[in-house]
């Protein structure tokens, strides 16, 4: 986006994909509210795709039981009708307040946007991933340095170094040895260790490719980076035996995990308490009027941190919000399975006009 270019302008503006953030897309669609979204990690999601995609969630009401991955799935069909427009792969940097009232958002990446209501639902912070300590490594930032695979086939043909023990470092070094529309020219694992925080079938398989020449792992750590003309050339790797030595490549794919982080968060001059925003329980704004902080990143008297107050807490600063927003726009209370109004927003095809 230019930096001359005027900002989106939106009505409501969440930051944080997550569950929380998921379902307030859907409150306020159904308050004829549209939303942008704004996420640090490349995909919706939060903590349930990130952490836990696999893992069973038993306390989702209505839903006995299901994965990380499938309550993302859930939430994203739910959202679907009222078209939200995702900003992924953005950490927001500021947040001002404009003469009009409305806050003025801009990301890290120079994304801007004009909201009337802004509603955070950051879990515990923006996930980010966790980096190499290395000397001049950022440089290479989204150029030959990267902590996700957006576009697995912009990698085919090239010599890979995938750093990591877990489950995205081996599941990726296996994709890129063995998937033939994304097969790398070489791939090579380095961890710290020879032991793995993945599935025992993924170590497995690892070790096969390895065994077959179709990859290679090497114990140790990056130590340092070699360039030439404005390109990496190779890392140092920093042996077990304290010995370094180069090991070329085209790109470094890290995989260290994510943190969470509560970022510029801290700096927008709202009312904090240890690291969480204070919210009160009408509305669940924060201490700026027209801001509100929905999910685990709020806190209050009784606060539990769980998914299905988060989405309780979402209902309510969306229907607060909605006053903000359109103040002479007056929408009845109706329920979703009668009124015809919801259903027609919903595309559901029992909606007929009467």
């Amino acid at each position: 986006m230019a930096a001359d270019a005027p900002p989106i302008d939106t009505d409501a503006l969440i930051i944080g994909a997550g569950p929380v953030g998921l379902f307030a897309v859907f409150e306020l669609g159904l308050l004829e509210i549209g939303a942008h979204v704004i996420d640090a990690l490349p995909q919706p999601g939060g903590q349930p795709s990130e952490l836990y995609p696999d893992k069973p969630i038993y306390d989702i009401p209505g839903i006995p039981v299901c994965s990380g991955q499938e309550l993302i799935d859930g939430l994203m069909k739910q959202a679907a009708p009222f078209q939200p427009q995702f900003h992924l792969g953005h950490q927001v940097s500021t947040l001002q307040k404009q003469p009009d009232g409305r806050f003025l958002v801009e990301t890290h990446k120079g994304l801007r946007l004009l909201a009337r209501a802004v509603f955070i639902a950051a879990g515990v912070g923006a996930f980010v991933p966790k980096r190499l300590s290395v000397d001049g490594l950022d440089a290479f930032e989204d150029r030959q340095l990267f902590h996700s695979v957006a576009d697995a086939a912009a990698f085919r043909g090239q010599h890979l170094v995938i750093v990591g023990g877990g489950d995205s470092a081996l599941d990726w070094a296996i994709h890129f040895a063995t998937e033939p529309a994304h097969l790398a020219a070489s791939v090579t694992l380095l961890h710290r260790r020879d032991g793995f925080q993945a599935a025992p079938a993924s170590v497995a398989r690892m070790r096969e490719l390895c065994d077959a020449g179709r990859m290679r792992f090497v114990v140790g750590q990056v130590d340092g980076i070699a360039q030439q003309d404005g390109r990496m050339t190779a890392i140092q790797v920093l042996g077990p035996d304290g010995s370094t030595s180069p090991l070329p490549l085209d790109a470094l794919l890290v995989f260290h995990g994510m943190s969470p982080k509560l970022g510029p968060i801290a700096d927008w001059q709202l009312a904090l308490e240890r690291k969480q925003l204070v919210v009160d329980t009408e509305k669940f704004q924060t201490s700026e009027p027209g801001i509100f902080a929905i999910g685990d990143i709020n806190t209050y008297p009784g606060k539990r941190k769980l998914i299905l107050c988060g989405f309780h807490e979402a209902t309510l600063a969306a229907y607060a919000a909605q006053a903000l927003i359109a103040p002479g726009k007056e929408l009845p209370f109706q329920y979703t399975t009668s009124s015809t109004r919801l259903q027609r927003l919903l595309g559901v095809n029992s909606a007929v006009d009467r």
